[in-house]
């Protein structure tokens, strides 16, 4: 996998609002989706981590930036970048772009929870060892 994950949407109808823009909110989950797809591209499945692991991954912080507007029927890029990794957390850096504008732009931190506890959490190894391949 290269340091850059990226993933093709598509805008559907039910994601816009009555202006027949993408419904700000909508963004998130496009952004939720790449940073999943990524982790599922490095082989490891959140439900799986989650059953077998005791972990799940949760946004603790997230700064969204909207620049431009995505339409109906639009396809888009959206991008996942591991620009920080901490013991229990790791920071994203993500966009959607449209061809060559970008639309928006999002900073995610995301922390790794013990589901028993729901209390922060070291990062297991084995995650850890394949997160910092992508991150160098």
């Amino acid at each position: 996998m290269t340091k850059t994950f990226l993933m093709p949407v598509r805008v559907y109808y039910e994601d816009t609002d009555a202006g027949g823009v993408v419904y700000h909110a909508n963004y998130l989950n496009f952004f939720e989706r790449a940073r999943t797809e990524m982790l599922r591209g490095l082989g490891f499945e959140q439900n799986q981590l989650r059953d077998d692991y005791g972990i799940i991954f949760a946004v603790r912080a997230m700064q969204i930036d909207y620049l431009h507007p995505a339409k109906f029927n639009d396809l888009l890029q959206v991008s996942a970048t591991i620009v920080e990794l901490k013991k229990a957390s790791l920071v994203f850096e993500q966009t959607i772009k449209c061809g060559d504008v970008k639309l928006c732009t999002c900073h995610c931190r995301v922390a790794c929870i013990d589901v028993n506890k729901l209390q922060p959490t070291a990062i297991p190894d084995f995650l850890l060892k394949q997160f910092l391949i992508i991150k160098q």
